[in-house]
């Protein structure tokens, strides 16, 4: 009775491990097909209208681009609520995702299952509606606890984000960057395997510096990076994405381990 009972137990694991193995090569059949097809003519237009990173690439690089996008929209859900959602919202949320891993091709955010589209800015508790004498300020966030794996954005200003001017900010590349900088375990600033070791010591009195400048009134970076080390990081990456040229003139150290990050020279 024992041996048949290990046998049955053995033929259900394989049958289960079978499923799942075709399963997962499925996914990857339509993943490849998906990947080989020709890249929408109206995306295209849509890309080059809206996201400068995109605009400013050579044309190998844009193609490149391109099938980072399709892999992001083949294997995220992006999802609205209480609004509607188009290929330019799903372009800039994929955008967002790829431009601050252009260097890193095969990365795919695999924490991230989900992208959620708020119709406007929230409060802690995800509420989108005005109350009196209660200030919305959260345009974006890295779910946490029963919203692991899921990154929230608000849609007025992800597009707010992609206006084709140049700027400091991009909501989208913030919160994705605060992703990359916790695939080493934890957002805080230090992208540890992003950045070299040798770097880190004097990337922390990088920030520390620059924190000290902007509290004086010294720096035209976002206040907001003084909140910690995490903040500070996604905020100058919003800069040194989307304002390269003036970043560097700027916040030329900086833009030294920005390079050194993100492995781009913009």
């Amino acid at each position: 009775m024992q041996e048949l009972l290990t046998y049955s137990l053995l033929v259900v694991l394989l049958v289960i491990a079978a499923y799942f193995y075709r399963k997962k090569k499925e996914k990857q059949r339509k993943l490849s097909e998906l990947m080989s097809r020709p890249f929408p003519e109206k995306w295209r237009s849509i890309l080059l209208k809206k996201v400068l990173f995109y605009r400013n690439l050579e044309a190998e690089d844009k193609q490149l681009f391109e099938k980072q996008v399709l892999r992001f929209l083949a294997t995220k859900k992006i999802e609205a609520v209480s609004t509607t959602i188009d290929d330019t919202v799903r372009l800039m949320v994929a955008s967002s995702a790829v431009i601050p891993t252009f260097a890193f091709p095969n990365f795919n955010y695999p924490a991230v299952r989900t992208v959620l589209i708020y119709p406007g800015s929230f409060d802690e508790d995800f509420d989108v509606t005005k109350h009196k004498g209660h200030r919305q300020f959260i345009t974006g966030m890295v779910g946490n606890k029963a919203l692991k794996g899921t990154v929230i954005l608000s849609k007025p200003d992800l597009l707010a984000a992609y206006n084709g001017s140049r700027k400091k900010s991009n909501v989208g590349i913030h919160e994705f960057v605060h992703l990359m900088d916790g695939t080493d375990g934890a957002i805080d600033g230090i992208p540890e395997r992003l950045l070299d070791h040798s770097y880190v010591a004097s990337w922390l009195f990088e920030i520390k510096d620059e924190m000290e400048d902007i509290l004086k009134g010294k720096s035209d970076i976002n206040p907001y990076g003084l909140t910690n080390n995490a903040e500070f990081l996604a905020v100058v990456s919003e800069y040194f994405f989307e304002n390269p040229k003036s970043f560097k003139k700027k916040h030329p150290d900086l833009y030294k381990y920005m390079v050194e990050i993100f492995d781009q020279k913009l």
